[in-house]
């Protein structure tokens, strides 16, 4: 019997507060969904009538050259499936995508636990709205959802609102409810919302090759969330990939069976939201950072000055948690005048102000001067209640937090459009100059994770 196709999204994420500490489970942090979303089609492959494929086609179509084939077989003693990569027809090159690759891999190997005989073969389609990167759409009205971007995928700059994550949750959602009955997997119940979230950090965390803290996926299966991330050790037993006895384990991890090592992460949606009249909105600067070194670094400043460290992020956590505190008893803020945001305007600053000790003590660029000057400038506008670099801080793009109102949107954004970056040079002198594009995004603070699509709304763009 032919399956129906399944369209499902899942959004990004901004960490509005936790930055670092969020790598620790002694804290925790307070991250958003964002309504930029990575949407996922999957169909059936078609196929000459008698002929069974072990095939999986994957594109990207709002990038060049983003297809990628794979083969697919059920290997013995329990090392789960085995996907290789086959040369594409349209590419002239082999590229690879250890996202895609890995979470197939793994979202493969728990299907064949739960249902017998052969996989059929699909066809996959990845779509991404347009504000996970700072390529804009042609001149001209925008008649689809969708844009081109035009360009290779490798060479697509990202705002840093977590499509890797994104990708992984919706890809592998969307592998699950196609293949799995609704008695085994329905993302609509808190089991099968858990059975996503165990599989997706697993195989983020594999294809990133690192144990992240995991919010970010979180964010993607759950929404807006205060967070407390699992234990690392915990994906410690998994072992790699096609090693004997990997599907049997990854079964067992996903379905949190294992006494010895139960899933220990704290997802709290209660309380956690953005009062009316109030939202998010995001700067993009057209620049990125390299998470992973700047996490290195932190860490081992952390780990040589652990007395000034802890000191400094257990002042950090209680402000995290107070700003929470106050985005949740504030209730409508439709009718409020700026002198009620006093408050939330204090606890935003000292936020800033213990991550730029964190960011001189350790030497990393937490909050680099050029984005000290753009958030000063835009939180000094009316109705702009204050800001962030969010996350690891870095280039990616900054958070604020706004009145929504297009009386302080339209002066915000004729502002970034104006914006000329200050280059400072190593000796501290400044040199006039201008990084990237800045911009305001579309995007804005979204409560709900993954969830189902309307599958027409991608007719356009599958084949």
């Amino acid at each position: 019997m032919t399956r129906p196709p399944t369209a499902l999204s899942a959004p990004g994420k901004v960490l509005l507060a936790g930055g670092y500490l969020v790598l620790d489970r002694d804290y925790t942090g307070l991250v958003f969904g964002l309504d930029a979303r990575i949407h996922v089609h999957v169909q059936p492959l078609s196929t000459s009538p008698g002929v069974v494929l072990s095939e999986i086609i994957v594109r990207s179509p709002q990038f060049r050259d983003a297809e990628w084939r794979y083969g697919y077989r059920l290997a013995a003693e329990s090392r789960g499936i085995d996907v290789t990569q086959l040369k594409g027809l349209s590419t002239s090159c082999l590229s690879r995508n250890p996202f895609i690759e890995t979470a197939l891999t793994y979202a493969l190997t728990y299907i064949s636990m739960m249902i017998p005989g052969v996989i059929e073969a699909s066809s996959i389609t990845i779509l991404a709205d347009d504000d996970y990167y700072s390529q804009t759409a042609s001149p001209g009205a925008r008649r689809e959802r969708f844009i081109n971007f035009h360009v290779p995928l490798q060479s697509a700059h990202k705002t840093g609102l977590g499509s890797s994550a994104a990708l992984v949750t919706a890809f592998t959602a969307g592998l699950l409810a196609h293949y799995l009955p609704a008695e085994q997997f329905d993302l609509k119940t808190d089991k099968g919302r858990a059975i996503l979230h165990n599989l997706a950090q697993a195989a983020h965390c594999a294809a990133q090759g690192k144990v992240g803290s995991g919010f970010d996926v979180a964010a993607a299966v759950y929404g807006s969330c205060r967070y407390r991330r699992f234990s690392p050790a915990l994906l410690e037993g998994l072992g790699e990939i096609g090693s004997r006895g990997f599907s049997d384990r990854l079964k067992a991890l996903v379905e949190d069976t294992e006494p010895a090592r139960k899933w220990d992460t704290e997802i709290i949606k209660a309380g956690i939201n953005v009062p009316k009249g109030l939202r998010l909105t995001m700067c993009d600067v057209d620049c990125g950072s390299q998470t992973v070194g700047m996490v290195k670094q932190v860490l081992a400043w952390r780990k040589e000055h652990p007395e000034e460290a802890n000191a400094l992020w257990s002042r950090l956590q209680e402000k995290n948690v107070e700003l929470g505190k106050q985005l949740s008893t504030l209730g409508d803020a439709t009718r409020r005048s700026d002198a009620d945001f006093d408050e939330l305007k204090e606890v935003i600053a000292d936020i800033r102000s213990m991550m730029r000790q964190m960011s001189k003590a350790s030497g990393v660029p937490i909050e680099p001067q050029m984005q000290t000057e753009l958030l000063d400038a835009c939180s000094a506008l009316p109705g702009v209640i204050g800001g962030v670099v969010p996350g690891a801080g870095g280039y990616d793009a900054v958070a604020l937090l706004t009145v929504d109102q297009e009386s302080v949107l339209g002066p915000l954004r004729k502002l970034l459009d104006e914006w000329k970056v200050s280059l400072w040079n190593e000796d501290g002198a400044v040199a006039n100059g201008s990084i990237g594009k800045v911009r305001a995004l579309g995007v804005r603070e979204e409560m709900e994770g993954v969830r189902f699509e309307r599958e027409d709304a991608y007719r356009s763009w599958i084949e």
